[in-house]
């Protein structure tokens, strides 16, 4: 399994992390604070909410398609050169956006980043402070400079983070490795018997492209283990996404926070992520323990166990309910942003045991489980919030949220079940991919 060479590597890249998850990126909601500004410069009519939501989660459609050209790229040509040229093309996106004198909604794509052991738990920071510092800082920018500043800043940070990363990052893919030690070693001795012990014999690099696209989809349509969960991490993305793409209006409608008050408002869900994460590793360390010390070994359901969904699954709508209701009767503000940090606790805890037992279940193919996750949670993380501010002026906060909740509170027994029998639905469907 690759992984940054050193920790210094991938503190390069923390800072477009977004809503917490492990296997892959995800995008901050730092420009949510900026969006007012930038709908009256645009001239964009108070009554078109779409635009206001598609703003941001337009950002997130890149990371539903690029992981399904970019990984095939990574295995032709390695990580490194995919990383700076990535790097490069959001340095110049962001560039775009900042110099932006018409309505556009592009950014870039993203690169997958697959990692293990301590650098991943500390790679997990980025997702976590990301959509708490971004949104925060954020607020101060606008109503400082204005939103462009926003952009500026980031690509400050970009800039120096893709130069930094061309003297910093090494390749850490071993077939990319050995087949340049061995293209070296056949030019200075000129002996073609030299050759990657890895390189995969009779399979063109387009066969090795094609077939790295299609895995993930088939394993998301073909495996009903990878369906079920990736549809319910999936609505919650979106269910995360719709509130991230909101909070800046409803805090500033309901309470009249000011772009700082509003990106301050962040801060709330992003306890309770940290919180989560405390929670998930306290407790999944335990009942691991507990298994290898009953002389049993693990399994990938173990990830699923009652004590670590029960609660996260309940506390989600929970705190959409709490949050929904209390910023509706307008009761202060301290309110609605406790449930909001009920609700990220939750989430955490749920996206992170779900992509690790996605990964457990399926590591032979662990980064096309990861890619199939990220295709449908990314589309429902761009569009659903496009419906945010209509049901909001349709039936209000709070009836708009009891129905988030209501969603989030049927689709709670799916892990619960599969944690009982996963194991013998996904043994009676394994098949090759």
């Amino acid at each position: 399994m690759d992984h940054f060479p050193d920790v210094s590597s991938f503190l390069f890249f923390w800072y477009y992390n977004g809503p917490p998850c492990p296997s892959d990126r995800s995008p901050p909601p730092w420009f949510a604070p900026g969006i007012p500004q930038v709908l009256v410069e645009f001239n964009v009519p108070d009554s078109d909410t779409t635009t206001a939501t598609f703003v941001v989660s337009i950002f997130v459609l890149g990371f539903a398609f690029g992981p399904l050209i970019i990984a095939p790229l990574s295995e032709l040509y390695g990580r490194n050169p995919i990383y700076h040229v990535c790097n490069l093309l959001f340095s110049v996106f962001t560039l775009g956006c900042a110099f932006g004198h018409q309505r556009r909604h592009a950014h870039g794509l993203p690169f997958p980043l697959r990692s293990g052991g301590r650098a991943m738990s500390l790679w997990s920071l980025g997702p976590l402070l990301g959509p708490v510092i971004g949104p925060v800082c954020a607020g101060f920018l606008v109503e400082a400079m204005g939103w462009r500043w926003v952009f500026w800043i980031v690509l400050i940070c970009a800039g120096l983070s893709t130069v930094g990363a061309f003297f910093v990052l090494r390749e850490t893919y071993a077939p990319a490795i050995l087949e340049k030690r061995a293209a070296k070693l056949r030019k200075e001795t000129g002996d073609e018997r030299y050759q990657s012990v890895l390189k995969k014999k009779d399979v063109t690099p387009k066969q090795v492209f094609m077939r790295a696209i299609v895995r993930p989809l088939k394993m998301l349509f073909l495996q009903p283990i990878i369906t079920m969960m990736c549809v319910y991490i999936s609505l919650l993305y979106g269910i995360l996404y719709l509130l991230f793409t909101t909070f800046t209006f409803v805090y500033e409608e309901v309470y009249g926070f000011s772009s700082v008050g509003a990106g301050l408002s962040f801060i709330a869900s992003g306890t309770g992520n940290l919180l989560g994460l405390f929670f998930v590793g306290y407790v999944s360390d335990k009942i691991i323990k507990r298994v290898l010390a009953s002389g049993k070994t693990p399994r990938p359901e173990d990830r699923l166990n009652l004590l670590l969904t029960v609660p996260a699954t309940l506390t989600l709508p929970a705190g959409l309910l709490m949050y929904g209701w209390t910023a509706y009767h307008r009761v202060h503000w301290i309110a609605p942003m406790i449930g909001t940090g009920i609700m990220g606790f939750g989430m955490i805890v749920m996206v992170m045991v779900v992509t690790t037992y996605l990964v457990d279940a399926f590591t032979a193919h662990a980064a096309s489980v990861t890619a199939a996750n990220a295709v449908l949670r990314s589309l429902l993380g761009a569009l659903l919030p496009l419906a945010g501010l209509g049901l909001y002026d349709a039936i209000g906060l709070g009836w708009g949220n009891t129905l988030l909740g209501l969603i989030a509170l049927v689709l709670a027994p799916v892990p619960w079940l599969l944690s009982v029998f996963g194991e013998r639905i996904r043994l009676k469907w394994a098949r090759e991919f």
